[in-house]
């Protein structure tokens, strides 16, 4: 009973598990707007409206904690999205075109999330390896894999295929670093040709 009590106590309260939110949203539009190099404690203090930057450090002992925290509130606010997007795409082909259109969608509706998850990668924020590489491409690797399964695709290699259309789309939030009004909807159009193009059986037609 005393350890149960123990593991109670230790958890966030309502008001903290605010604050914590509240510090992750402002840093996501803080390193989406100014790069992670230029994303200081102050500015994410900042723009969350705190009165110190004390008060971060009290919820992320270190700035790592708080990357990761922004990466796993991404990635779930993706997950979500993707799910929704997905739902109804009960063929490989109408799956290959939600996919890239859900993946693009998001950008459209959070456009600082993925802006601010890729600004930590390539700054070191986190540890991408062999692990991470798998889980990023196996939703799209499992559309392909079924694809060729059921005679839809054409027989290609599985690893290429969704390494290419998964950096097609990861390259997008850097497209859009040093063009911010990129038309997505040009993007979303054009990759989904491509690989639909790419995929399909050399005996069957788009449509």
């Amino acid at each position: 009973m005393q350890a149960d009590v123990r593991r109670t106590r230790t958890r966030p309260s309502f008001t903290e598990q605010a604050r914590r939110a509240q510090i992750i949203a402002a840093a996501i539009d803080t390193i989406a707007e100014h790069g992670y190099p230029k994303a200081s404690f102050a500015r994410i203090a900042e723009r969350a409206g705190l009165s110190s930057t004390g008060l971060i450090s009290y919820h992320f002992k270190a700035r790592k904690n708080l990357d990761w925290a922004i990466v796993e509130e991404v990635l779930g606010r993706l997950s979500n999205h993707m799910h929704a997007a997905m739902d109804g795409a009960d063929d490989p082909q109408r799956a290959l075109v939600a996919y890239i259109e859900g993946l693009i969608g998001f950008m459209k509706v959070d456009p600082h999330a993925l802006q601010a998850m890729m600004s930590i990668f390539l700054h070191g924020g986190f540890e991408y390896g062999a692990q991470e590489e798998r889980e990023a491409t196996s939703g799209i690797a499992d559309i392909l894999r079924r694809g060729q399964a059921e005679g839809v695709f054409r027989d290609f290699d599985i690893r290429v295929m969704a390494t290419a259309i998964q950096r097609a789309l990861d390259g997008i939030p850097l497209a859009q670093v040093t063009n911010p009004d990129i038309d997505l909807d040009t993007w979303s159009r054009e990759l989904v040709e491509l690989f639909t193009l790419a995929t399909r059986r050399h005996d069957r037609e788009i449509g």
